[in-house]
């Protein structure tokens, strides 16, 4: 069996599996390579760029490393591969527990318990939940749904169909290893910096992709296009700037302001000010539902776009 049909089948196998179970709940894949990246930074740390990107290396490479060895010793068994590509797919995407706990923190605000949904936050993004009234965290869990959307889903989709099994793990390490210490803390503000720009580099194709198919498929997209030119470069994150201002712009809703991190206070800019509202509990469903039909979209374009490549090569 070709490649591309390979990627093809194991990646629709893998997304369903995502949509129909959720993250595995036991060894998860991620969960393991987290732990194993933090013991590297145990032995590797200092405040030093030369020792972060070192660290990114060691990770980063030794998981695409090892899914490609993987990959290798499947390449003649093509059930076997397909097989590999849909568990790689199904470890790596989050789309179905990102909306699950988008869901629950919607919930509890639904039924006024705002101390329930500061509790759930932190499952979703690193903000601190108690520095934030109702409003503010539901605007919190529309901007993460968001960003999620293409960090973990479609950044991964997009990697996997250039990849393979391979590109997907690799892109998954990379963003795992930023979310560990791709932050401005005292502790990674040198350390993590390799980390964090490798991310930003591996997102970009992830991120305009998720603006357009938001675009596209989110009832406004004269409205998100909009927002997205207008905003998506004033935001800090060159990959979060036109994910949030495209799904800004296509539920109708203003993202952006001021927020904390681990005690310290960013001032973002408004991201479709001028047109959108204020975001409401209901906006939480109205961006999960997107974030799905997006994630659907970006397995379409991803196995269309490998297959394209696929039937040139044999031309």
């Amino acid at each position: 069996m070709r490649a591309d049909r390979i990627f093809a089948y194991g990646a629709a196998a893998g997304l369903i599996g995502d949509l129909l179970l959720g993250d595995p709940r036991r060894g998860h894949p991620v969960a393991a390579f987290g732990r194993a990246a933090a013991g590297v930074e145990n032995r590797l740390w200092r405040d030093d760029r030369g020792r972060g990107a070192l660290h990114a290396l060691v990770c980063a490479g030794g998981a695409a490393g090892a899914a490609a060895l993987a990959a290798r010793a499947v390449r003649n068994r093509p059930a076997a591969a397909v097989a590999l590509t849909a568990a790689a797919t199904w470890s790596v995407v989050g789309g179905t527990s990102l909306g699950r706990e988008a869901r629950a923190i919607g919930g509890a605000l639904a039924a006024g318990d705002i101390e329930l949904a500061r509790e759930r936050l932190p499952h979703l993004c690193g903000r601190d939940p108690y520095s934030l009234d109702g409003r503010q965290i539901a605007r919190a869990v529309v901007e993460s749904v968001a960003e999620n959307t293409s960090d973990a889903v479609v950044g991964a989709l997009v990697w996997g169909a250039l990849g393979g099994v391979p590109g997907l793990v690799g892109f998954r390490a990379v963003n795992t290893l930023d979310a560990m210490v791709g932050h401005r803390s005292p502790r990674h503000l040198r350390y993590g910096w390799a980390s964090a720009r490798l991310d930003d580099l591996a997102g970009w194709p992830g991120a305009r992709l998720t603006a357009v198919l938001a675009a596209a498929s989110g009832g406004k997209p004269r409205a998100a296009v909009r927002a997205w030119r207008a905003d998506a470069g004033k935001h800090p994150s060159p990959n979060a700037g036109p994910v949030e201002a495209s799904f800004a712009g296509a539920l109708g809703v203003r993202l952006g302001g001021t927020l904390a991190y681990g005690g310290r206070v960013e001032h973002r800019p408004v991201l479709n000010g001028e047109a959108g509202r204020d975001v409401r509990v209901a906006d939480i469903e109205r961006a999960v539902r997107l974030s799905r039909r997006v994630s659907v979209l970006a397995l379409g374009v991803c196995v269309a776009g490998r297959l394209a490549v696929g039937r040139r090569g044999r031309a």
